[in-house]
C-alpha cells in the first residue's frame, strides 16, 4: 500500500498541521479515563519536535453537533499531552480565525499547540471547503495521524489535504502496514473480532473481510461474544 509518510518529506522547522484522534473518554470534570489514543500519537509528535517543526495539532472530541460544549473542550487533552512530553502544550480556544492564526505565528521551533475541538464548527463534518482552507492557512504541511477517524470525509481529513502537501503520520503508517499484511497474507487460522454498537457502519468492512477469514466474531457492548462464521 504505497502512501507517502512523514519521513518522506522535509518537515524541519516547518509549520505542520497534524490531525490526531484525541477522542478520549473523559469525565464531566475533565478527567481523562484512558489516554491510549494520546499515547499512540507520541511517536509522530516526538519526531516532529526533534525536527524542530512548529506543531499544530487538531482533533475532534465527542459529538457536540456544531456547537461549543464546555465538557467537550480539548484543554484536558493538551494538559495530558504536556505531561507525557514533559514540555508545555498550549491549548487554544478555537481552531480557526485571527486569534488562532496569531497564536500559531508566535510558535517557536519545536513548540506544540492543540487547536480547540474541530466539531464545534458544523463545517468540519460537512467538509466545507472554506473551513478546510482556513485550517490549511495555519501550516506548510499536513500530516494525518488519526487512524480512528481517517475514513471520514471531514474538512480536517479530506479537505485540508487538497490545499497542503499531505502525508501519513507514524501511527497511521504502522496501522496501514499491519492491516495490509493481514489482508494480503494473514497467519492461519485467521480470526477477526468486530466490536461496537453501530453495526450498520461496519457492513462494508464485513463484506470485504468475510472471504478472507476463518472465524468472524461479533461483540456488541453488554453482550457476550458470539461466533458469526467459522
Amino acid at each position: 500500500m504505497a502512501k507517502r509518510t512523514l519521513k518522506d518529506i522535509d518537515v524541519k522547522k516547518k509549520k505542520v498541521l497534524v490531525r490526531v484522534d484525541f477522542n478520549v473518554p473523559m469525565k464531566p470534570d475533565g478527567t481523562i479515563t484512558d489516554d491510549t489514543r494520546i499515547r499512540a500519537c507520541l511517536p509522530t509528535i516526538e519526531y516532529l519536535i526533534k525536527q524542530q517543526s512548529r506543531i499544530i495539532l487538531c482533533s475532534h472530541l465527542g459529538r457536540p453537533g456544531g456547537k461549543v460544549v464546555k465538557e467537550l473542550r480539548l484543554a484536558p487533552a493538551a494538559k495530558r499531552l504536556s505531561e507525557l512530553l514533559r514540555k508545555p502544550v498550549k491549548s487554544l480556544s478555537d481552531c480557526v480565525g485571527p486569534k488562532v492564526e496569531e497564536a500559531v505565528s508566535k510558535l517557536q521551533d519545536g513548540d506544540t499547540v492543540l487547536l480547540e475541538n474541530l466539531r464545534f464548527h458544523p463545517q468540519e463534518e460537512a467538509n466545507d471547503p472554506d473551513f478546510a482552507q482556513r485550517l490549511s492557512r495555519l501550516a506548510d504541511i499536513y500530516v494525518d495521524d488519526a487512524f480512528g477517524s481517517c475514513h471520514r470525509a471531514h474538512a480536517s481529513i479530506v479537505g485540508v489535504a487538497q490545499y497542503l502537501p499531505a502525508v501519513s503520520g507514524l501511527l497511521l503508517e504502522k496501522e496501514l502496514t499491519t492491516l495490509n499484511g493481514l489482508m494480503r497474507n494473514p497467519p492461519r487460522p485467521f480470526a477477526v473480532m468486530i466490536g461496537g454498537a453501530k453495526v450498520a457502519t461496519k457492513l462494508g468492512l464485513l463484506e470485504n473481510i468475510l472471504p478472507k477469514v476463518d472465524s468472524l466474531l461479533f461483540k456488541k457492548p453488554g453482550l457476550r461474544c458470539g461466533i458469526i462464521r467459522e
